[in-house]
């Protein structure tokens, strides 16, 4: 029933989400029509600002008197004084007939008692009133007497003061209890919007969101107003301002929140219609259990109690029909804006960092979220700490009890309380005299009394007869200048147009970027045997013979052709070759694409086209590759290059192009392994890794499972920063010296951190080192580079900071050696990286138990500990190592680099690591230092297809769309862990002796035994002992090769983690 519900509700907000714009415009319309409404029905008369007033009188004999609350005399018969009052200009026009009218006391009036409850439909008859002339014979009247509108301008600035006026009245009569009640009430539905924004901002929002949730709900309030008015319930609006916070905190926001979140972070790819199927039923579970709560109040009967309830029962409908319709609008809108918005990162990053226009623009094209953060669970979060939805739910009902305690305060205190007469209402004193002469005829309230409301006086003015149509078009545009020249209606038109304006130009400018993928017909010669001519460049024609020869292929360039998101239709041109003249014409006037395959080799090999330019002059990409291969293959002696086994077909090489490589011939397929899963910091990894080495991959899921079984690693990140440093060399060392005192002073750093920021969205200057030798400067600069590894943007910003520090800081002299002066260090073997740290520097760490150790790693806590101090520890101090205290860092960092798309030259320092072991109460603690990680998610290698889908398994792809750099950080602590698993999986080996056996095992001959050296052995036995026969072997398929004892030896050092 659930999953049913659900599916019904997104298929009613379904059109919401695919026409937002005429959902949000026909819903702003209405909630626009409800506020006129509004001001009709609620608003006092913006020029006198009056209220009706109430009069009361038990019997003939008696005074009148004026009460506050007409209710409060059930029993007696209730009346409305209505004063007519009517403007004119035109001699000789008499005043209407009004029956039971007596002449009002001010001139051209009169006045009328009418029973309240036919108040309403008294006053629609009303609307038109013929002048009453004395004779009857007298010819129909020219004239007609209409009513005004009772909104003849809102003014904001009045209606405030009136308001003002009121709420001090209110709060001298208010009880001290109810002051504190309320008090308290304002502060949580304030609490509750402050908890709105920050909400939302968790899901990725800064304001729009918000804005448009209240917005929401502020028309909901808009349309319940107008229906329970129209509906005859009035609506006390001193009850009102005293429930209204109730019902804000009692209701919330909190499906709302619940929906963004859904559709935000539910999903890789956000889609609304999901996101209600996920958490539509309950928010519509939580909408019903307060609609009936409502529903018992407004049934309760209590006065205003009742007629509040039953106000916020509208709000409740009218709220959840905006949230399935305005608010999923706004978000589908939401959604496209962030769409566009990660486009244009996306492409802006790689651009920054180096990779060409069109390889960027392809990625970005080609990127899908990759975002697969956590659901909720069930947690609210208010003022940055974090709250259970118990608590939250517990909060609400105190909410609605105190909200009903006020009311039964109210109730049981209000015979006793004193009420002074209200100010801002019709005098009612100044018609007594037209209200005794009404009243005389009304003989019931001798009985029980009688009540009269007295009306704010309603004014008429004469319209000509002969121009109704007129008059009727003049009062449309009248109504419509009126809703224009409305302050709130106003602001809201330029609003909206602003709005509208500016959403059109951004979608306008993104529409470039938005488009989909492409199919495109690519039309290339095919021989015909007809002559043709053929423009050359200077304007002379030349003829071409095509004759039809029987060698002709008509291969399609499909078959070799990538997948680069086109599909070419292509037939392969003819092989027989043009004159080269002819040929180089072609290549002149920019048809070379049109040559045949052999006709562009052979220009390319006489140096009439560039190796390097074979991509920009053909559009396509793999052609260009296989005729590369081509021109290179026919022009060494092997030949071989042209049809060897290097794959280049069904690559997407676009992306390669301008990014990752130049002169392509192909690419080279490397062997991707999992190790994993592998716990890190509480959530599961399958670690990717391309490497030809036999049994790393398989050494590492022993290291995963083994550590896995402590309850997985922690990882801490203690900084990020890449650098670069430059060298700068000055006259003489006074001046070099200065250079330094100054770029280490907090005004050299403020002004170089300004300069360099100003170059990127997304590099940030951290920090500056300086070094000297000589009059020679070493500048090291640490930055921030968003989830780029980002050398290029650095190195784009140190050149702009040295400039700007040359000509604005006083340094003219200064002249720049080289933007890399190897003070950064990037990719040698440098204490300064092993020491301060380059690109992000991890520490992970894992607890694995004793009987793990023996029982997986078939090793022992000591002898584990023993071996990292003697080979990693001492054996690297004897070698004089920098950074190498390990056993393998290299190997996992390496086979994670390559598979997915690091520089792999940045191992030589991103494999700086410190092993440690400890025996901790029998267990063992193992941890890696790695003061040096180098990688990043965005720009070179990770734009590739391949090494994206590896980045995508690990949840990493791309820039992080809410906290830029948290993919790479991310990235590190995963290379990290995947490091710590290698060495402790590759020491337990060689504590145990199963080094060589496991290899031999899985990948390689059988090792030389004391028994066969120093010669072969030549037995029948040994010679049986091939590759294939030993795993076998190992597998126990064929046991007789072996004694029981070495197949016991190898298959307890080879069975790393498939035990």
């Amino acid at each position: 029933m659930a999953s049913a519900l659900a599916r019904m509700l997104a298929a009613i907000a379904r059109p919401s989400s695919t026409h937002p714009i005429h959902t949000i415009v026909f819903i702003g319309i209405l909630a626009s029509t409800a506020y006129l409404s509004i001001l009709n029905i609620s608003v006092p008369n913006s020029e006198s600002q009056l209220l009706p007033a109430h009069l009361y009188r038990p019997s003939t004999i008696s005074e009148w008197k004026q009460i506050d609350d007409p209710d409060k005399y059930a029993s007696a018969e209730h009346y409305a004084l209505l004063q007519l009052r009517f403007q004119t200009d035109v001699a000789g026009v008499p005043l209407p007939f009004v029956n039971s009218s007596v002449p009002a006391i001010s001139p051209q009036g009169r006045d009328v008692l009418v029973k309240f409850n036919s108040l309403r439909d008294w006053t629609e008859i009303m609307h038109d009133l013929q002048p009453s002339y004395d004779s009857d014979s007298a010819p129909e009247s020219a004239w007609v007497w209409h009513l005004a509108s009772s909104r003849r301008g809102f003014v904001w600035i009045e209606w405030l003061k009136f308001s003002y006026s009121r709420f001090v009245q209110q709060f001298k009569r208010a009880e001290t209890f109810d002051v504190a009640i309320m008090g308290l009430a304002y502060a949580a539905m304030h609490l509750t919007f402050v908890s709105l924004f920050i909400s939302m901002r968790k899901v990725g929002s800064h304001a729009w969101l918000s804005v448009t949730v209240l917005m929401s709900s502020s028309f909901a309030f808009l349309f319940a107003l107008v229906t329970t008015s129209y509906m005859g319930v009035p609506i006390n609006m001193v009850l009102l301002s005293e429930g209204l916070p109730f019902l804000v905190v009692t209701v919330g926001f909190e499906g709302y929140v619940s929906l963004a979140r859904a559709t935000l972070q539910g999903s890789k790819v956000p889609s609304i219609s999901s996101a209600i199927e996920q958490v539509g039923f309950k928010i519509c579970l939580n909408y019903v259990i307060e609609l009936l709560v409502f529903i018992a109040g407004a049934s309760s009967g209590i006065g205003g109690l009742s007629q509040f309830c039953f106000l916020a029962v509208w709000i409740l409908v009218y709220d959840f029909a905006m949230l399935f319709t305005f608010y999923v609008a706004i978000m589908s809108i939401k959604l496209e804006f962030n769409r566009i918005k990660r486009h244009a990162s996306i492409r802006k990053a790689l651009e920054e960092d180096g990779v060409a226009e069109r390889a960027a623009e392809s990625f970005a094209e080609s990127f899908e979220e990759s975002e697969n953060k956590a659901q909720s669970n069930g947690e609210t979060i208010i003022f940055g700490k974090t709250f259970k939805d118990s608590s939250i739910s517990w909060f609400k009902t105190a909410m609605v009890l105190a909200f009903a305690l006020v009311n039964l305060f109210n109730l049981t205190t209000a015979p006793f309380r004193e009420h002074n007469i209200t100010v801002g209402v019709v005098d009612p004193f100044s018609v007594l005299p037209s209200l005794s002469a009404l009243a005389s005829g009304a003989q019931s309230y001798l009985r029980n009394g009688v009540v009269v409301t007295v009306m704010p006086p309603m004014e008429y003015y004469l319209l000509p007869k002969s121009s109704e149509f007129e008059n009727t078009v003049n009062s449309i545009f009248e109504s419509w200048s009126r809703t224009i020249s409305d302050p709130v209606l106003s602001k809201w038109a330029v609003i909206v147009l602003s709005i509208s304006v500016g959403l059109n130009m951004y979608l306008f400018q993104a529409s470039q970027y938005s488009a989909g993928p492409q199919i495109k017909v690519v039309e290339k010669i095919v021989e015909v045997p007809t002559t043709k001519s053929l423009s050359t460049v200077s304007g002379s024609t030349t003829t071409v013979s095509t004759a039809n020869s029987s060698s002709h292929d008509t291969e399609t360039d499909s078959d070799k052709d990538s997948d680069d998101g086109v599909v070419e239709i292509t037939v392969k041109p003819r092989k027989t070759l043009l004159p080269m003249e002819e040929a180089i014409g072609y290549v002149k006037a920019g048809r070379t694409k049109e040559l045949s395959d052999e006709d562009i080799i052979s220009l390319t090999k006489a140096g009439k086209i560039p190796l390097y330019a074979l991509e920009k002059q053909l559009a396509d990409c793999t052609r260009a590759v296989y005729i590369r291969r081509a021109v290179v293959s026919r022009s060494t002696e092997d030949g071989t290059l042209e049809n060897s086994s290097l794959p280049y077909l069904h690559y997407d090489f676009t992306r390669v192009l301008g990014a990752c490589c130049e002169n392509v011939i192909g690419y080279m397929p490397i062997p991707v392994g999992l190790a994993g899963p592998l716990i890190i910091d509480g959530k599961k990894f399958y670690i990717p890794m391309a490497t030809t080495e036999g049994c790393l991959v398989a050494s590492t899921m022993r290291g995963c499972k083994a550590m896995n079984a402590g309850g997985g690693v922690t990882t801490v990140l203690l900084q990020d920063g890449m650098t670069r440093g430059p060298a700068v060399s000055f006259p003489s060392l006074v001046r070099a010296g200065a250079a330094k005192l100054w770029l280490d002073s907090e005004e050299g750093q403020k002004t170089m951190k300004k300069a360099f920021d100003s170059t990127s969205r997304f590099a940030r200057l951290s920090s500056l080192k300086t070094a000297i030798a000589g009059s020679t400067l070493y500048i090291r600069f640490r930055t921030t580079t968003g989830d780029a590894m980002g050398m290029n943007m650095i190195s784009k910003g140190t050149e702009h900071a040295l400039k700007y520090m040359a000509e604005q800081a006083g340094f003219p002299d200064m002249v720049v050696v080289s933007v890399s002066g190897n003070y950064c260090t990037d990719k040698k073997a440098a204490a300064v990286n092993w020491i301060e740290g380059r690109g992000k520097s991890v520490v992970a760490e894992a607890i694995v138990p004793g009987h793990i150790v023996r029982s997986v790693l078939k090793s022992d806590v000591d002898a584990l500990v023993e071996l990292n101090i003697t080979k990693n520890l001492m054996g690297s101090a004897m070698a004089g190592s920098v950074g190498g205290f390990n056993a393998q860092a290299a190997n996992l960092v390496t086979a994670i680099y390559l598979a997915t798309g690091q520089d792999p030259a940045q191992n030589v320092e991103s494999s700086n690591c410190i092993t440690l072991m400890k025996n901790v109460g029998g267990d063992l603690q193992i941890s890696v230092s790695m003061p040096s990680i180098e990688v990043g998610t965005i720009g070179g290698g990770t734009i590739l297809e391949p090494q994206s889908a590896m980045l995508d398994l690990l949840g990493v792809r791309g820039p992080h769309p809410t906290n830029p750099g948290d993919n790479s950080r991310q990235l590190a602590k995963i290379v990290a862990a995947g490091v710590l698993a290698g060495e402790l999986s590759l020491c337990s080996a060689l504590a145990a002796g199963h080094l060589v056996q496991s290899h031999m095992a899985l990948n390689r001959s059988v090792p030389a035994t004391r028994a066969t050296t120093p010669g072969p052995d030549t037995t029948a036995a040994a010679t049986a002992l091939t590759p294939a026969t030993l795993a076998a072997t190992v597998a126990g398929v064929n046991g007789s090769a072996q004694s029981s004892a070495e197949l016991a030896r190898l298959q307890k050092g080879s069975q790393i983690c498939f035990a």
